[in-house]
């Protein structure tokens, strides 16, 4: 099961709808050798003020605005000296920051320890509503396989490789 955290409309004070942050991290093959991977999934539940659509093209929008683009290939923002967007991990949380969107939420040891260890964490912003995904409650990994491997998921996901930043002491 994975918690989600959410940040209320009247937060975002746009059509957006209450945006939803997900984290979860891949369960290789006990034998394989291969790392696990941390992801952040982002998403509306769709009760935007005017619907989903319009909190949809919305999301779209910031999404645009903060340098990814919806539907095409991921970016690599390790690559960049500067983004929009940044990814702290400390102390059991991700803390993400977007221009239209600054959330804190829990994250379990395997996901911190894979995203510290890697230096980096997969985004993926999806326009698609996941309206059963309700603030605080879990998600269970049937449900969240279910969303992110759905075929509507790349055409309206934008994606990105983020560096993960610590706490300097």
């Amino acid at each position: 099961m994975t918690s989600s955290t959410a940040v209320k409309p009247e937060q975002q004070g746009s059509l957006l709808g209450t945006l939803i942050v997900i984290p979860w991290a891949n369960e290789p093959a006990p034998d394989s050798g291969d790392a696990v991977t941390p992801f952040l999934l982002v998403c509306s539940r769709g009760d935007g003020r005017d619907g989903p659509e319009a909190g949809a093209e919305a999301l779209r929008a910031e999404l645009e605005k903060a340098g990814l683009t919806v539907g095409s290939g991921g970016t690599d923002l390790t690559r960049v000296g500067r983004s929009p967007i940044t990814l702290l991990v400390e102390a059991g949380q991700a803390a993400l920051n977007m221009p239209f969107l600054q959330v804190q939420c829990p994250v379990s040891p395997q996901w911190q320890q894979a995203a510290q260890e890697s230096g980096q964490a997969h985004l993926i912003c999806t326009v698609r509503p996941f309206p059963e995904a309700v603030q605080g409650e879990p998600v269970s990994a049937e449900e969240l396989r279910a969303f992110v491997s759905d075929e509507r998921m790349v055409p309206t996901s934008a994606r990105c490789l983020l560096p993960v930043r610590r706490v300097r002491t």
